[in-house]
């Protein structure tokens, strides 16, 4: 059954793209939740929701709308929490929320609660054509590269953000990278995972992760193992049994999160 099923463009297509974005996803995710901004993805995602309104209303490619929107939000947000002195759950969860009902209205007025805005909120993996596929591999690559390229800057930041003002790192812009860095793969995922869906491979993938992994380097190679695998191994069996393609990823990866708490329970840490 899988062996047929591979012999299809299109599920061949499903599994490059989603095995990237996962591995995207699931190294970015370990910086956002050891910084305490887990929930960055999930607010950007009404972001993005209210950027695919706006560009139906206005008969427009979402795409690029979405990504501009989700961006600036991204930075928004980041000043919001720097200014106003919020924590940053509640900066997300104001600008989110705005983005939201934004989004509602917007596509009320349109009338385009229909199928298209419907596959942007849950996605249809199996749908991507191939010039989503080149897109989305294009802004994984850029997520991946600038992860790397930064590593250690990251990595300084995240675990010592005062020392690394100290010594003269760029702590404000490396803010902004990781945002904008989640605001892209937000934006990778909504037509792979669905809007309501991807900020669960930014989440638990790397959760999991954490759960096991002796030093931060072990981390980052088992957190991006359990998001591909949950991608590649989601979409196989969502293919043999019929079943939506983002939801069975998603259900995947808690069963790894599952079995990661639970061996850390076992070891007695």
């Amino acid at each position: 059954m899988i062996l047929e099923l591979l012999q299809y463009d299109f599920f061949r297509r499903a599994i490059l793209a989603g095995g990237f974005l996962a591995w995207a996803a699931s190294i970015l995710g370990i910086f956002l939740i050891l910084r305490k901004d887990a929930m960055m993805g999930h607010g950007l995602t009404h972001i993005a929701f209210a950027g695919v309104a706006l560009a139906l209303f206005l008969n427009i490619l979402p795409f690029p709308v979405a990504l501009i929107f989700s961006t600036i939000a991204a930075f928004i947000i980041l000043k919001v929490r720097e200014k106003v002195g919020l924590y940053g759950d509640t900066a997300v969860a104001i600008i989110s929320n705005l983005g939201l009902a934004a989004g509602i209205c917007l596509a009320t007025l349109g009338k385009n609660f229909n199928v298209s805005l419907l596959s942007y909120l849950f996605g249809n993996i199996l749908a991507v054509s191939l010039f989503e596929l080149y897109l989305s591999l294009a802004l994984a690559g850029v997520v991946i590269a600038c992860l790397i390229l930064f590593y250690h800057e990251l990595l300084y930041v995240t675990f010592d953000e005062e020392s690394a003002k100290a010594s003269g790192l760029p702590v404000a812009k490396l803010d902004i990278l990781l945002a904008m860095l989640t605001a892209v793969t937000v934006v990778i995922g909504m037509k792979i995972m669905g809007l309501l869906l991807v900020s669960a491979l930014l989440a638990i993938p790397s959760a999991a992760a954490l759960q096991v992994a002796r030093n931060f380097h072990s981390c980052v190679i088992l957190a991006s193992f359990l998001g591909i695998i949950s991608a590649v191994l989601g979409i196989l069996l969502a293919g043999v049994f019929n079943l939506p393609a983002s939801g069975t990823i998603v259900l995947l990866s808690g069963v790894f999160f599952l079995v990661c708490f639970l061996w850390k329970i076992i070891r007695g840490e």
